[in-house]
């Protein structure tokens, strides 16, 4: 494969002269926040550790500047841009700046919360800058589409990134730190600084690696009965589980049934547990139905 010109990809210029173009202005309600230092992009891609064989997914391209260089580094690269002037742009985009990787290069102009399919063979990686807004979202329903994706490496606002690679007992663990424990080995691989994206955002950015269980988790429960329980349990999160999961088992009684039936003490709270916990409690919801039939 011949090696892409030096200046393929985007520098400050570039991207401020693209837009101008493109008559393109970075919209906080989609949370565009175009990088626009190359140096960025490279550092993006190795810590990605993105391989020669590799079939990327990257969400959220804006104006190409890391799909540039993921299509230095990979196989082939498939973006998934919802802007319409922006996925109309960025195939000429590629096609000027790095022509001998264009056909190694696909555009899926949807919504990514909505991207059942891709075209292609199946993705191995995904990349991505992702919007702050739908950061999480967009990651788990991707990670459960796709099950081809191997490892993960986003981009998101500092305090998801902490949210996500949160370990139980810290207070900032939740929902996306249990759910994205489901799917994967997930942990902080970075810091971003402001000055690499324009406009610059008013908050830092951390960068989240996530690298599949090549096992997955060995329980009866499935993925939809575990996040139910995990739902219910973070839903009122100063609250006991037999509290907390009252709604969920049926009665406070029901819910400590099945607790107690998983190992969990009733008194423990939602971000204590390791969600190998949260699937136990899910194969136990018998447990609980039991208790409440004998009320």
């Amino acid at each position: 494969m011949s090696s892409p010109t030096p200046d393929a990809l985007l520098g400050p210029a570039d991207i401020r002269e693209l837009a101008a173009a493109l008559g393109v202005r970075p919209t906080k309600q989609r949370g565009q926040n175009f990088v626009i230092d190359a140096n960025t992009v490279r550092r993006i891609v190795r810590t990605a550790e993105v391989r020669p064989d590799d079939v990327v997914v990257e969400v959220g391209p804006g104006l190409g500047s890391l799909t540039l260089a993921l299509l230095e580094a990979a196989d082939r690269v498939t973006a998934v841009e919802i802007d319409d002037v922006l996925a109309a742009a960025l195939p000429a985009t590629v096609a000027a700046r790095m022509p001998e990787r264009a056909d190694r290069f696909a555009l899926v102009h949807s919504d990514a919360m909505h991207v059942a399919e891709l075209p292609g063979p199946p993705p191995t990686a995904l990349v991505a800058n992702l919007p702050y807004n739908v950061a999480v979202p967009v990651l788990l329903h991707m990670l459960e589409t796709f099950p081809s994706i191997e490892r993960t490496l986003v981009m998101v606002q500092s305090e998801v990134a902490d949210r996500l690679a949160a370990a139980p007992g810290s207070k900032v663990y939740g929902v996306p730190s249990v759910k994205a424990n489901w799917y994967a080995e997930v942990k902080r691989a970075g810091a971003i600084g402001r000055t690499v994206f324009w406009p610059a955002p008013n908050v830092d950015s951390g960068l989240v690696s996530l690298v599949r269980r090549t096992e997955p988790l060995a329980t009866t429960a499935s993925r939809r009965e575990v996040f139910a329980v995990v739902d219910a349990a973070f839903a009122q999160r100063r609250k006991t589980l037999r509290a907390a999961l009252a709604g969920w088992a049926g009665s406070a009684a029901a819910a400590e049934a099945a607790l107690v039936a998983a190992g969990v003490s009733p008194q423990a709270r939602g971000e204590s547990l390791t969600v190998e916990e949260f699937a136990r409690i899910a194969e136990h919801k018998d447990a609980g139905h039991k208790e409440q039939g004998q009320q």
